[in-house]
């Protein structure tokens, strides 16, 4: 899907199967591991987690705020600026991992009975550089197609120290 645009159909795929891809990943491992970086300078499995968190925080938000309101101006958040506010971090990862599978069917709740029209709604959004117009779509995109590199990630991860690794 790299260099092309992803469909509605897939994005929705892509956001409903990441929380359960996570939890099947991670099922085999314990606690210290789930919190303990697998090796320097590696996020731990909790880290991981925290940041997908942030960013579905993030853009999601911008998601609601462009089908909430005629063409929004958001000011963009970096998601890595906006985790520093939460205690994600913190919290054990099967906690966090519930409040992302329930901000998940919140947000495809929202996003799977869209009209077309709807995907395509925009925002001009200020504060990285010169102002950019980003839609539904874009929103949903970047956070699916980000999502699905750290998932990938969290899937290596997890077969090295089970000992899977291919």
């Amino acid at each position: 899907m790299a260099g092309k645009t992803v469909t509605t159909t897939e994005i929705l795929t892509l956001l409903a199967a990441a929380p359960e891809q996570i939890a099947t990943f991670t099922g085999g491992l314990t606690p210290a591991q789930l919190q303990a970086p697998p090796a320097e300078d590696e996020w731990s499995f909790v880290v991981i987690l925290a940041h997908l968190r942030a960013c579905a925080d993030v853009w999601g938000g911008c998601i609601d705020q462009i089908l909430a309101e005629e063409r929004p101006t958001i000011r963009a958040v970096n998601p890595m600026t906006w985790i520093v506010q939460t205690n994600y971090s913190e919290l054990p990862f099967s906690t966090s991992l519930a409040a992302f599978t329930a901000q998940r069917h919140a947000l495809l709740s929202t996003l799977t009975g869209l009209a077309p029209a709807d995907w395509l709604r925009t925002a001009t959004v200020t504060g990285a550089g010169k102002p950019l117009e980003r839609s539904v779509q874009s929103y949903a995109e970047w956070l699916a197609t980000h999502e699905r590199s750290h998932v990938k990630h969290i899937r290596r991860l997890a077969a090295r120290l089970t000992g899977e690794e291919k």
